[in-house]
Order: C-alpha cells, then structure tokens, then sequence
C-alpha cells in the first residue's frame, strides 16, 4: 500500500490499493513493450551473397556479423553509402543497422571466405567482421509465451468464476470452487414476508401454516409420535404465488431459509451439480432447523426415464441420485424441511415424489373471485384510484387471471392513466389494461382493405351473435375489430367459473368458435384465413369430447388420456388403426353437425347478424347491451345479471 500525504483534498491520505487488476495491466504493458520493442529495430532486407559480395568489393559495407549457429549474415552500409540502396527500401532511408541480411549454407567457411574478400580491399576499405553463436534468451519465450499466457489466463478465469460461485474445494478463491452450492442464505431475521402478504390460496396457505406450526413446536407432534414431514411440493401454473408462498412460511416459521433455483445445480463439469447438492445440505444441517427451497425443480428433477438421448451417465441425472440420496438417504437431515415449486409436476421423477422425500404435495391453483378482489387490494395499496372504483367490477372481468396477471394489471393501468395525464386510475383504465395485456396493443395503424374489414365485421358478429343465443355458450362482454396484437379482431367473453363442463356447454362452446367461420360463408360464400384459431380450438375440443371424456356413443365410455404420463416417449397409439378411424369419422360427424346447427342460428336471425356487422363497421367496439337492444335478453341469463355497457354512453347518462 502506498501512501500520500499531500492531497488537493487536505490532510486526509489518499490509499492506493493493489489489488488482481493491478497485475493485469503490468501484464499487458510488458507484453506490449516486448512486442512493440521487438518490431521497432531494424527492418532488414533479404540479399543473396553474390550480391552482398559485390557490395562489399565495392566499398559499400562497413560491418557484417555472421551468426554461426544459424548461418546468418546480418550486413552494415556505411552511412554515406546507403542512398545507393535506397530503391531496395522503397525508397525510405533506413536509420538503424542492420540493413541487409543473407542465408547460407552450412558447408560455408566464413573466416576463409571474409578473409580472401578483406585481402582484395586496401587497408582503409576493409570490413569489420564479426563471427559469433548466437544464444537468445528470448527465443525460447518466444515458443513459451503464448502456452504461458493461456495457463495464466486459464487460471484467472477460473479464480474469477470460483468467487462468483462461492468457496468450495480448495479453499476461497481456489480452482476447484465450482462444486460449491450457490444458494442464497436469508437469515431469519431478515425475512420480512408473512402470510399477510400473500392474498387468497386458502387451501394452500392451511396446508403450509402445519409446516411452520411444526418448525415452531416440534414437541406437540413428537410427544405423540410424529415425525416432522421432510418436504412439500408447490404445485400450479406460473405465476400463482409459489415462491412467495415458501418466503411466508420462511417468515412465519422465524427460521434461515436457503434459496436455490434447479436450473443452478446443472453445470457443463462433470459431478458439479452432486457436489452443490452435498455442500447445500450440509450448510442445512449445520443451521437447523431451516427450510431449503427449490425454485423450478423440474430442470434437476425429470424422470430418469424421460431424459430422451442422455445416457445413464447424464450429469442431470448424477445431481437427481444425489438430491434423492440427501433427502431420505442413510443419513439424518432432521429439522432440515424442503419445499419445492414447479409447474411440470408431471414430469418429475416418481422416486422423488414418493412419500418420504415430498410427502406431500401443495395445488397453488388459479385465484377464484374472492380471492381475486384480495390479490387486488393487495396491488392497489400504492395506486392513486378514483372515488366510484368498483373492486368487485374489476375481479369479475379477470377470470382465469394469476396473482402475477393481477399485478400486470394494475401497473398497466397506472401507465395508461399516466399516458392520459389523468389525476387518479379509473374504472376504464383497467379494462384497457386486460385488454392490452390479452390481446395486445392496439394497431390502428395497420393497413385493412375495406373488404377485408368487411370479413371482419361479419366474423366477429358471427361469433357474438351465437353465443349470444345459446344458453350454455360463455357470457359476452364487448366485440371489437380493431387489430390487436396478431389478432384483427375479438370477441371478449367473461367464462363462469366452471369445475365440471357437460357435454351440452361443450357443443354450445364450439357452435360459438365457428360462428366466426361460419358467417365468413353465409356473407361471402368462401371462407378465409380468420378462422385458424377458432378451428384449432375447435379440433382439439372435438379430439378431447371423443377421445379423453367418452362422450362419443360410438366409442364408448372409453379414455385414452395419459395422466401419469407412464407411457413416456412411447410412440405407438393405445388404440388400434380401426379405432383411429372411428374416432376420425366421429370427430368428423359431430363438427358437421356443429357447423350445421351454428348455421342454422345464424340464418334463423340473418337480420339482427347483420346489423350487428353493420354497427360494428360503424363504431369498430360495441357492448353486450348492443347485443341486447338487437336480439333482446341473452339465452341462459341469470337474474340480476348485469349485462356490460358502452363506457362513453354511461359516463353521457
């Protein structure tokens, strides 16, 4: 460390540090010295002897050196001789020696032959000669110093990855640090999320409350005989509240909480991801009790079986064996809990499912309405809103929505409210945020021929228009053809929150997919592109009625789901080729008969259809009060129900 007393700052001392990044740079101004020193001397050109000879016989050269070892003759013009040669330099003076170098043979004698050549001169003209071996020290680095450099490099590289990695075999900041586990240690002092941050998940919250009652009196269970559960699965779609969750009970439970994602222990070196695993059970034990959470275990955690083109030797399947033996091995992992999330929980391996390792497994499912309006509140703590905001409004348009969704929601709607200078977040701003966030932005400014926004119309008034008269088809809330997305036009639906469908709502549900497909026909007399989506939708739903829910009289109760996922990557069908057509021409027979009955309601109310078109050419979004003024009430309303109205004719009242 040095140090200097005289700074422009006073009489504080400023510290120089010398630290790697030091040596780096004295590295690199060496390597450029020696490079650039090197090729800064003499820039000599080839000669032959004979010609070399001549100079010499002419009085042009003052000095040569001959290296024997390497039959090399390094020639010196006499300064007042050199314009001669300055052709040979392109016409560039030289001004450092030598100027000329030539190659000979090993049969030649130098003494013998300078000797005769000094002889032939007269005294005042003779050459200066000097004979030597020539033994240089930077030759040999030379052929060492790249190998050197990459062994130096190498080793930095190393030292850097290791500290990012974390200590580990070999000590802090040695080589071999890659094995050592890169979870993240909370202390439990320093967790401030508790199950009053966590909104909704009542089921999931019950179940994980036993776990912290469990880190918190051990004794009440084990008086009885109990032993403390291992670990529990978090299972559900992305974006539910699985992490968040494993933070609460790490909250509640006052306990460290070690925190890893799969995906870290699976490395490109060989037997890293084990070694990770053994170092983060070890820190584990060394802090019980504590939780160790799993984020994504299905990047470590496949079955075995389902690794398609990795041998036995796989390095993902060396870390699972080892994940399994330190979870129910022979060794004691007590007060060590292990929680873990995934949304592919089919696709786990079995053995790490079974009880003992996760006995149990925790469903974080889709927030329902309730739940909703708490998520909201939630995400609404920090939002300037306006006085009539209807929280009980913005969680039924949100069907299906995650508590990630949720939050999405509500910043879009702060940025839209912002982008409008808009002193507080309405009721609309919201709508406008779904709807971004579902269907994208809007594109006004996309290129639409005035036929093709015709199709449109008459598509997206075919799909209003038949759901709008079947009983069991979803409620609708506004249609639109303005582009969104990839999307050129949409039909807005507000789904019941179903747990069973019966095989009426399913029929009624495809009739309204090919409503859009089927107007497109009736108007046009030829169908277009529009309807790729729909009749995807359409084809599965079909595929699923007949092949997975045994609503097909000809098939049978028959199913030929796969929910266990046993099969694997087992190509051959569970049917035979004679089923396979059957089902075919069932799928087949009952989307005719769809497409028929959806005809049928749209030619029974041709009128109303195509005033519908008509009003949507002229104001590109309508409402489900439209709709009513059209056709009257919608089929299957239920009392009270509030049907959705213009915005702008609301706020006009």
């Amino acid at each position: 460390m040095a140090e200097n007393s005289k700074t422009p700052r006073g009489n504080k001392p400023v510290k120089i540090r010398f630290g790697i990044s030091w040596l780096y740079i004295i590295l690199l101004i060496g390597i450029g010295y020696m490079f650039f020193n090197q090729g800064a001397g003499a820039n000599p050109q080839k000669e032959e002897w004979a010609e070399v000879k001549q100079q010499w016989l002419d009085g042009d050269i003052k000095e040569i050196t001959f290296i024997r070892n390497e039959y090399e003759g390094r020639v010196t013009i006499k300064p007042d001789r050199i314009e001669k040669y300055s052709d040979k330099f392109g016409g560039i003076i030289p001004k450092k020696s030598p100027h000329f170098i030539f190659l000979v043979s090993g049969s030649f004698n130098a003494e013998e032959m300078f000797g005769e050549l000094n002889e032939q001169m007269p005294a005042d003209e003779q050459v200066k000669v000097v004979i030597e071996n020539h033994e240089s020290l930077w030759g040999m680095l030379e052929w060492l110093i790249f190998p050197l450099l990459l062994l130096f490099m190498w080793f930095f590289m190393f030292r850097g990855m290791s500290k990012n990695m974390g200590g580990g075999a070999g000590g802090p900041g040695g080589i071999f640090n890659v094995g050592k586990s890169t979870g993240k240690l909370a202390e439990k002092d320093s967790i401030k999320v508790t199950f009053k941050d966590v909104a909704g998940l009542y089921g999931a919250k019950d179940e994980v409350m036993e776990i912290v009652d469990f880190l918190k009196n051990p004794q009440k269970y084990t008086a009885l005989g109990g032993k403390i559960p291992k670990g529990a699965l978090l299972v559900g779609p992305p974006g539910t509240g699985k992490t968040l969750l494993a933070k609460a009970v790490a909250g509640e439970a006052n306990v460290p909480f070690f925190s890893i994602s799969g995906s870290d222990f699976v490395e490109m070196f060989v037997g890293v991801g084990a070694s990770r695993v053994r170092d983060l059970f070890r820190q584990a034990k060394e802090k019980a009790p504590c939780i160790v959470f799993i984020d994504e275990i299905d990047a470590v955690g496949r079955a075995r079986s389902k690794n398609a083109g990795f041998s036995s030797n796989d390095e993902r399947e060396n870390t699972l064996n080892q994940l399994l033996t330190e979870m129910d091995g022979f060794g004691s992992n007590s007060g060590v809990i292990i929680l873990a999330a995934t949304n592919r929980a089919d696709i786990l391996d079995k053995a790490l499912m079974r009880a003992g390792r996760f006995d149990r497994q925790i469903h974080v499912d889709l927030p329902d309405l309730k739940e909703r309006e708490e998520i909201f509140n939630v995400h609404l703590r920090g939002l300037k809103l306006s006085e009539d905001f209807d929280l009980e409004f913005l969680a039924k348009h949100t069907p299906g929505f995650s508590g990630a969704d949720i939050a999405n929601v509500c910043n879009e709607a702060a940025l839209t409210a912002a982008r409008k200078n808009k002193n507080a977040i309405e009721k609309q701003d919201f709508l406008d945020a779904v709807d971004r966030i579902v269907g994208g932005l809007e594109r006004k400014s996309k290129i639409i021929t005035p036929e093709e926004k015709k199709s449109i119309a008459h598509h997206e008034a075919g799909h209003a228009t038949v759901s709008w008269l079947l009983p069991n088809a979803n409620p609708l809330f506004k249609v639109t053809i303005v582009p969104r997305g990839q999307a050129l036009g949409a039909a807005w639906y507000l789904p019941e929150e179903r747990q069973l469908v019966t095989k009426e709502q399913m029929i009624d549900e495809m009739c309204s997919l090919l409503g859009g497909r089927v107007a497109e026909e009736i108007i046009s007399g030829q169908p277009s592109t529009g309807a790729l989506n729909d009749l995807e939708r359409l084809t599965k739903m079909a595929y699923g009625m007949v092949t997975y829910y045994g609503m097909s009289e000809k098939i049978g109760t028959l199913s030929f789901y796969d929910s266990t996922g046993s099969r694997g990557y087992d190509l051959t069908k569970p049917y035979s080729e004679k089923t396979a057509e059957l089902i075919d021409k069932e799928v087949k027979e009952l989307v005719e008969m769809i497409h028929d009955r959806t005809e049928s309601i749209l030619r029974e109310n041709y009128d109303g259809f195509t005033e519908l078109a008509s009003l949507l050419l002229e104001k590109e979004v309508i409402f489900a009060d439209d709709l009513e003024r059209i056709f009257g009430p919608r089929a299957g309303a239920k009392p009270g129900e509030e049907i959705p109205k213009d915005p702008e004719e609301t706020a006009a009242e």
